[in-house]
């Protein structure tokens, strides 16, 4: 793990630095967490409320965006400005975003996720990218103002959190799905709809810690192969609720190319 990511983050259990000793990150209290051989370390220090995505939804997550469907939204985000700094991704998955976004300048970033699956990806995605796995509600193991920026993209939301780890000049940076996301999918299959209310769930969560600086509509056309509807329904939420094998015999009926809708919210946050 990159140096610099193990001195921005802290003991879950103590809250004291870390510090790198033998295949683990080990604390003056004597905390150790063993470092995985697939590159993360587990600092949850405790069973995490959810576990994540499986590794089926990760495989699809990271087939779909590898074929460049979600581009845009990557494009959108990467230009997003923000200060020199440790970057933190919550709910990162493969950090697909996360190492997209500190690609252009020298800073690192650490991805935050509870799937072991998913992590296993992040922390081959970038040198400078760092695996961490934790449950936001339980707290973030980074230091109190470390982050010079916070990427939550389709992620949990803990806003007390992301005000204790963000440095006073730092940016939160949140992508949520608006009305149009995916609609023609979501009509075809039966999928979750997003919520109408969405919007306003967003600014009360964050509302006490944060004033919204800036927001762009991410819109852009899918042309799907049967194969790519089907990674983009496994990727997501509705994963969790359907029947792959009949939204796979609904796909087969459909023909080729499928239609759907990149429409994204992006939204950048200061802290008051």
């Amino acid at each position: 793990m990159h140096p610099d990511v193990i001195t921005h983050l802290r003991c879950p259990v103590c809250h004291g630095s870390l510090s790198s000793a033998e295949r683990a990150l080990r604390c003056a209290q004597g905390h150790s967490f063993d470092i995985a051989r697939q590159g993360y370390v587990d600092l949850t220090a405790g069973r995490p409320a959810h576990t994540g995505d499986t590794p089926e939804m990760v495989a699809a997550r990271e087939a779909l965006l590898a074929a460049g469907h979600f581009a845009p939204l990557s494009a959108a985000i990467a230009a997003l400005p923000a200060a020199p700094g440790p970057v933190v991704e919550v709910g990162a998955g493969t950090a697909h975003y996360l190492s997209r976004f500190i690609e252009p300048g020298g800073s690192v970033g650490i991805a935050v996720d509870t799937s072991k699956a998913a992590l296993r990806r992040a922390a081959r995605a970038h040198e400078r990218i760092g695996a961490v796995r934790a449950d936001i509600w339980q707290g973030l193991p980074v230091a109190d103002g470390a982050a010079a920026a916070i990427l939550d993209v389709f992620a949990p939301r803990a806003g007390a959190e992301f005000a204790r780890v963000l440095r006073p000049d730092g940016v939160l940076i949140v992508a949520t799905p608006a009305e149009g996301h995916l609609a023609e999918l979501v009509d075809a299959l039966g999928l979750i709809r997003v919520d109408p209310d969405k919007r306003e769930r967003l600014r009360k969560s964050l509302d006490p810690w944060f004033a919204q600086a800036d927001e762009q509509r991410v819109r852009s056309p899918l042309t799907l192969s049967r194969a790519d509807a089907l990674a983009l329904v496994g990727m997501g939420p509705s994963a969790w609720h359907t029947d792959r094998a009949a939204i796979a015999a609904r796909l087969d009926a459909m023909a080729e190319p499928i239609s759907a809708t990149l429409d994204v919210d992006l939204t950048t946050w200061r802290p008051r």
